[in-house]
């Protein structure tokens, strides 16, 4: 059963997460990816949450669910005064039933100050390394801004190792982000060198088709959206 060090004042950053770890250059811990598997399926933290209040209701304390647990949703829903990262021992509670996790999708939106979307990129990197420690399979999140990101957001992940793009919301949907997301992507690419990228949302866009020509294997789960949509179609259809 794991149990908090106590460490006093440092634990407001949440130090007791960074024992043993590595660092980059810009002191962001690296995050081994430890999911040798590709998900066979993802679903949103709230998802999760209530499947697993569902079965711990129904007595079943010991229920494993096949599948992986991502955070591409607004911050609030999971980065609260509970949160996973306020509450990290309540998540690692509820993700011991699941096969894995995604690392979480702490913003960095382009109109942040530059120190908080580091700060994120540190908290989504700790956060998967401490995780995995605990014994959850981890997949790492990446999420880049504009070029000045580039200094420090691949930090801490694994060249050549399987990685994670939400591309719900903003990027690349929305024609203004495009480029950006597109240049960032092409970046991505050439400092990391994935073998497999796992992309929730639609991958109907032609840097992933690009990818699979360079020979990475994507791989495409559709957002909570785009099933409830495609749902909402089927029913219009019968």
């Amino acid at each position: 059963m794991y149990k908090r060090p106590r460490i006093g004042c440092k634990d407001i950053w949440n130090a007791f997460m960074c024992e043993g770890a590595r660092y980059s250059i810009n002191d962001i811990p690296k995050c081994p990816t430890t999911s040798n598997s590709i998900p066979k399926r993802l679903i949103l933290w709230d998802e999760a949450k209530a499947l697993y209040k569902r079965e711990i209701l129904h007595g079943n304390e010991d229920f494993l669910c096949d599948v992986f647990v991502c955070f591409y949703m607004d911050d609030y829903k999971f980065d609260g005064k509970d949160g996973v990262w306020n509450n990290p021992e309540k998540a690692l509670k509820i993700l011991r039933h699941f096969s894995g996790v995604i690392t979480p999708d702490f913003s960095t939106y382009q109109d942040f100050p530059e120190p908080l979307k580091i700060y994120n990129t540190f908290r989504m990197r700790v956060w998967g390394y401490w995780i995995g420690k605990q014994g959850i399979q981890v997949i790492n999140n990446i999420r880049w801004g504009t070029p000045e990101s580039w200094k420090y957001c691949w930090d801490g992940i694994p060249k050549n190792s399987i990685v994670a793009i939400g591309t719900v919301g903003g990027n690349p949907k929305k024609l203004v982000d495009r480029k950006r997301f597109n240049e960032g992507f092409y970046e991505m690419i050439r400092v990391l060198n994935p073998r497999a990228i796992v992309v929730y949302g639609s991958s109907n866009y032609e840097v992933f088709e690009s990818a699979r020509n360079m020979g990475i294997e994507i791989y495409t789960y559709p957002s909570r959206t785009d099933t409830a949509f495609k749902r909402r179609k089927d029913d219009e259809q019968t």
